[in-house]
């Protein structure tokens, strides 16, 4: 039977933006430091990320909190997440993708896999045009995006939406995601998972391609 390795895009695919302060600092000219909030690499210092783990806002409440946030911090007033990356990240797309995840693409690519991204908000997140500026897109099979399903994980819908597309049984799909909550919704729908940890990347995608069967010598990737 076909198997199909099924991602979330960012923190998953994408390197986080709490690990690109550094970058975002420097292209929004702000002194190094001043982006101070580090979810899930210092929770503790963190208020508004625990009060998203607890399920006491979404991860949309959480980002749209921190666009207006930074906004303010260059004098403008943002009201969209789509400002801030692009304004953060600028035009280099590949740059903020992880070596990690090229290589797991790549290797469940070679193996036969059938490759989806089951995102919540690629469009909403990172503009339109996006999908055009990153080559690596257009491995993937299906891409389902609630920016225009409006259907977000962990809703059972969406991964049914993506089972559907991918025209496999759940089981079939090994799908990784950095949010807790998303797993569990996909647990209940049946596939296999993977809680990817953005402090360790590779061994998440290592197991992620253990479940599909890939052997380790076909997905060596740095830690």
């Amino acid at each position: 039977m076909k198997r199909a390795l099924v991602l979330d895009f960012g923190g998953v695919i994408s390197r986080t933006l709490f690990e690109t302060h550094a970058l975002s600092e420097q292209a929004l000219g702000l002194a190094p430091g001043t982006l101070s909030w580090r979810g899930p690499f210092d929770p503790a210092a963190d208020a508004l990320w625990r009060d998203m783990e607890a399920d006491r806002i979404s991860e949309r409440d959480y980002w749209m909190a921190r666009t207006r946030e930074v906004g303010r911090l260059v004098g403008e007033e943002w009201d969209r997440m789509e400002t801030f990356v692009r304004r953060a990240r600028g035009a280099d797309v590949a740059s903020v993708i992880r070596p990690e995840a090229v290589a797991a693409i790549e290797a469940a690519k070679a193996a036969g896999c059938r490759l989806a991204v089951l995102s919540n908000e690629l469009d909403l997140f990172y503009g339109e045009d996006f999908r055009r500026q990153l080559p690596l897109l257009a491995a993937f099979d299906v891409v389902v995006d609630a920016t225009h399903t409006k259907i977000l994980k962990p809703d059972a819908r969406a991964y049914r939406l993506c089972t559907d597309q991918l025209g496999l049984p759940p089981g079939a799909c090994v799908f990784v995601d950095d949010q807790r909550r998303n797993i569990d919704g996909a647990e209940r729908a049946g596939m296999q998972v993977v809680h990817f940890d953005v402090k360790q990347p590779a061994a998440s995608y290592r197991r992620a391609l253990d479940l599909l069967g890939i052997a380790p010598m076909a997905h060596r990737t740095p830690d």
